[in-house]
């Protein structure tokens, strides 16, 4: 990674997004790592991470997560998932952290000189070029490798650097005798829904 030490960094860490890239690249994140890489080679200002949360699950598998996020270094920004039933009869749950994304990124713009996206979500795209209007340097964390491939054409051109997530496994990937963490692996890119069967298969 070409990072500059002195530049004024915020990460925005799109959990469900983040996610789906690393279980299709088959490794699972280390967050104190993650955090402890960045930290090291940027004046990091900010680690935000967003998820959505079903407050009315008995057992959310996300919890744990969160909960050591929270106490650990990182800006949690949650909100409670909607449900609601599709054309198929299926209960289905939306969740879709792209607006708080979105306004705590304008927000910070004014305060940093390089923002760190982890999303292949082409809906940022805007954002990105919003940000950049700023005078803010934007990377984009995503990946290629993945069938198919989960950085969206449109938002790996805005950006002024692109990322190869696949790189970095060997600086914040979980090493394999650790046992897989509870992540936010229930809601699907494409569409921001997911099922209820998914969620208990998570837990």
């Amino acid at each position: 990674m070409q990072l500059k030490p002195t530049d004024r960094t915020a990460l925005f860490i799109d959990g469900a997004n983040l996610y789906s890239a690393t279980k299709a690249l088959d490794f699972d994140i280390d967050y104190k790592r993650l955090l402890e890489e960045f930290t090291g080679r940027v004046n990091l200002i900010r680690a935000f991470y967003y998820t959505a949360l079903n407050e009315d699950a008995e057992y959310s598998p996300l919890r744990p997560l969160i909960d050591w996020l929270d106490y650990n270094g990182y800006t949690m920004v949650t909100k409670p998932t909607k449900e609601f039933t599709d054309s198929q009869g299926r209960r289905r749950i939306k969740g879709n952290m792209d607006i708080e994304i979105a306004v705590d990124a304008m927000e910070m713009a004014e305060h940093i000189e390089h923002m760190i996206l982890f999303s292949g979500d082409g809906d940022f795209r805007s954002l990105v070029e919003a940000v950049q209007r700023k005078g803010v340097r934007v990377t984009v964390i995503s990946t290629i490798k993945s069938q198919p491939p989960m950085i969206a054409d449109e938002l790996r051109r805005q950006a002024d650097t692109f990322i190869e997530l696949q790189t970095l496994q060997n600086l914040i990937g979980r090493s394999n005798g650790n046992v897989r963490p509870l992540q936010d692996d229930a809601t699907e890119d494409d569409d921001d829904y997911y099922d209820y069967e998914d969620e208990a298969e998570a837990g």
